[in-house]
């Protein structure tokens, strides 16, 4: 065997164990969604209820909105497409601590020993902050239906598809909780020496503005209310990741001294 031939095997077998440990934590994360969406399949229509409430309650309240808190099927299609939809994300937020663990075990090797040791606290955080933003879309929901039925003008009955809510709610869902995850990759960041907090803080202004900006475009709603009931929690979480990067880092730097 040539010494080009034994450099290229030497290179290439860590090269395929990495492809290999890619596909298997692929593979454990698509297991975990799909058991967690086989669980939403089985308990949906409390589901739905539920993601349906804020829509009702409204209807109830306001009277002169003409909408009964129903949702219309315009297709044969469109209630299978709606539960499958539900199903999906709701399987995906499920399955988020596996897929997160996946993620981590999948960087691992390429981290200190120190660095090793954040794993869980940045999954629980992540997990948690994730469904603190999906509580918080979940809350501002009636607020931001009331808001787009009240601009739909005078005399507008309401009439809803059911996968056109379905996808509203589930969409403001996601994104709020992918929002929430910023101050978990702002520490990370941090920690990994890519970004200071001095730098994070010369930018607030940046920093902010960008906020603002992501949060009107990847609200799917597209009301001011929900921009804001985005924008002004993830301000303060900025805040919050760049003091809680500024301490570790703080800490790391008297350990090593």
């Amino acid at each position: 065997m040539s010494e080009q031939e034994v450099h290229h095997s030497d290179t290439s077998m860590p090269i395929m164990e990495h492809l290999r440990e890619l596909r298997m934590r692929i593979v454990r994360s698509l297991l975990a969604i799909t058991i967690g969406t086989i669980v939403i399949l089985a308990v949906y229509d409390p589901v739905k209820n539920f993601l349906t409430k804020p829509y009702r309650e409204l209807c109830k309240q306001r009277p002169d909105f003409k909408c009964d808190g129903s949702l219309f099927s315009l297709g044969p299609l469109d209630g299978f497409a709606a539960r499958m939809r539900v199903c999906a994300y709701g399987g995906l937020i499920l399955a988020l601590p596996v897929v997160l663990w996946q993620i981590w075990r999948f960087i691992v090797p390429a981290l200190s020993k120190k660095e090793k040791r954040y794993a869980v606290p940045f999954i629980a955080s992540s997990v948690f902050l994730f469904s603190v933003g999906c509580a918080l879309a979940y809350w501002t929901l009636d607020k931001a239906l009331e808001f787009l039925i009240s601009w739909s003008g005078t005399e507008v009955t309401q009439a809803y598809q059911v996968t056109k809510y379905i996808s509203l709610v589930v969409l403001m869902m996601l994104a709020f909780g992918i929002g929430f995850l910023s101050p978990v990759l702002l520490v990370f960041l941090q920690l990994a020496n890519a970004v200071t907090p001095r730098t994070l803080i010369k930018q607030w202004r940046y920093a902010v503005m960008g906020i603002f900006i992501a949060a009107a475009v990847i609200t799917p709603s597209g009301d001011p209310i929900s921009m804001l009931a985005l924008a002004i929690p993830l301000t303060f979480l900025y805040l919050v990741a760049v003091l809680v990067g500024w301490l570790l880092t703080r800490r790391r730097v008297v350990a090593d001294s």
